[in-house]
């Protein structure tokens, strides 16, 4: 079956849902395009475990050609003045707002997360739209003032195709966040997101097409790693990539980079602490950790999944947050629940396994640690939120990345205690501060290694917030005005100004 042609429903209801396509092609060049070799793959839905649709099988043909065709997209992207470009980016913004109930409701489908999370993630993917779309024309240089004999400025350029390779967890927003600088700053872009949830980036490539972005200058490609993803870090038509992933696939991106000589952005991994003082507001405290590691079914890179609770309030801290853990409603994305599944059977396992490894190595089970009893769910790739006591940090549910919702109780004794198990890990990508004492609150912070540090609450900043790892979390910067210079190349042009045999005054 070829997929229809133009949009679909601004607006979906529980009872009718939209249209699905039974077949998703990339979109190459404007327009959706088959797969060069003829073959599919299929996907499910996380909620039933039913099928899902089937998406092109990319490869490097199907790559070579994306790349090709956004030279030429780029080309007319740049030929247009930047307050034009930034124009098309809050018209792909206004766009996305009015088919948000739509392509939440495809993201819930898709990756099986809470409705009402997929509308906030629409919502941010078009903010990030708007958000550069404000700055296209403001990307300045600079003078530099070094003669008497000469004038020397710097200018900002793109690099030209951009390539991003996104991940399951939070498919719309990672497009928008990284497409939205990238186009921005005049590049543009070949995407694959990953194999898992294709959908909603797909449909936000033709909005941006029928906004106004010239065709070509946004492709997507679907498929696997192996195939799309390593053909696409390895094409020659590549200037930058961007990737956002586990830390051994992005030690492979990095190593195909480098052997290009191409720069790159990766955002990996992340075990962030969440740390509470006994002075911190237990109740907000409890209530901010239950989001930082149960939102999304704690499929979030900066989840707060490390809870160091300084040791004469833990009991205080768990009866409130095992209160918190019981108001945790579990069920299909579409029924709107607080979370949905996991993306897939494959991840239900991983976060099984290492509940079955912290039971093992002591840690005890305080709350959760199984699979919702609900009939309904039966088909489904649920895990119920999960708290483990008694945690040391050397543990191994506290040391790698689970990416479920395990959050874990570390108790500690001083401040310096703190900071010690805080920065004892290989991660570095964010963390909580909990406490009234003002000044402890930026001593913490300054000695937290970490790209970003939350006082008194958690990941309440996105857009504007630049965001990035320490250590195997990562480096470069993804969000705010520090994103464009990560999708911007430096030129300094210097122009002999003064008169013919004349010397500096």
């Amino acid at each position: 079956m070829t997929p229809a042609s133009g949009g679909f429903a601004a607006a979906a209801s529980k009872e009718g849902g939209i249209p699905v396509r039974e077949r998703y092609e990339h979109f190459i060049g404007g327009a959706f395009s088959p797969p060069a070799s003829g073959r599919y793959f299929s996907n499910h839905d996380p909620s039933t475990g039913e099928p899902f649709g089937a998406f092109a099988r990319g490869d490097a043909v199907d790559v070579r050609r994306a790349v090709e065709d956004a030279a030429a997209g780029q080309s007319a992207w740049m030929a247009m003045r930047p307050a034009a470009r930034g124009q098309v980016m809050l018209a792909i913004a206004s766009r996305i707002r009015r088919d948000l109930d739509a392509l939440a409701w495809l993201e819930s489908l898709d990756s099986g997360k809470a409705l009402w999370l997929s509308r906030l993630d629409v919502e941010t993917c078009a903010r990030y739209f708007e958000y550069f779309g404000g700055v296209a024309d403001k990307i300045l240089g600079e003078v530099i003032p070094a003669s008497n004999e000469h004038l020397m400025y710097m200018v900002r350029e793109p690099f030209g195709v951009t390539a991003h390779i996104i991940p399951w967890n939070a498919p719309i927003t990672q497009a928008g966040r990284g497409a939205g600088p990238a186009l921005a700053a005049g590049n543009a872009v070949v995407m694959k997101p990953a194999e898992e949830t294709c959908v909603t980036t797909l449909e936000l490539a033709r909005i941006c097409v029928e906004a106004g972005l010239p065709p070509g200058a946004f492709n997507v490609i679907t498929g696997y790693g192996e195939e799309a993803g390593q053909a696409l870090t390895s094409d020659a038509g590549i200037r930058k990539i961007a990737f956002t992933g586990s830390v051994e696939t992005g030690r492979r991106v990095m190593k195909a980079a480098a052997d290009r000589v191409v720069p790159v952005t990766v955002e990996l991994g992340g075990k962030s602490p969440f740390v509470v003082f006994d002075d911190a507001d237990l109740d907000s405290a409890a209530s901010l950790a239950r989001k930082a590691f149960v939102l999304n079914a704690g499929q979030i890179c900066s989840a707060g999944t490390r809870l160091l609770v300084q040791r004469r309030c833990v009991p205080a801290f768990v009866e409130r947050l095992t209160r918190e853990l019981d108001k945790v409603r579990i069920g299909p994305g579409v029924e709107d629940p607080d979370i949905g599944p996991v993306v897939s059977e494959q991840q239900r396992q991983r976060v099984e396994r290492y509940i079955e490894i912290g039971r093992a190595e002591g840690a005890r089970l305080a709350y959760g640690g199984y699979r919702p009893a609900d009939s309904r769910l039966r088909g489904g790739y649920y895990v119920a939120p999960t708290l483990f006591v008694d945690v040391a940090n050397s543990m191994t549910i506290a040391q790698e990345e689970i990416f479920g919702p395990v959050g874990c109780v570390i108790p500690f004794g001083d401040e310096e205690e703190a900071v010690r198990i805080a920065n004892d890990t290989q991660y570095g990508l964010a963390a909580g501060v909990w406490t009234r004492d003002v000044a402890r609150s930026h001593r913490v912070a300054g000695r937290i290694q970490a790209g970003q540090v939350y006082v008194n609450d958690y990941q309440p900043i996105g857009v504007e917030a630049p965001f990035g790892g320490y250590k195997n979390s990562g480096y470069g910067r993804e969000k705010g005005l520090e994103a464009l210079h990560h999708y911007t190349q430096t030129k300094t042009i210097i122009v002999r100004t003064a008169p013919d045999g004349a010397t500096a005054g």
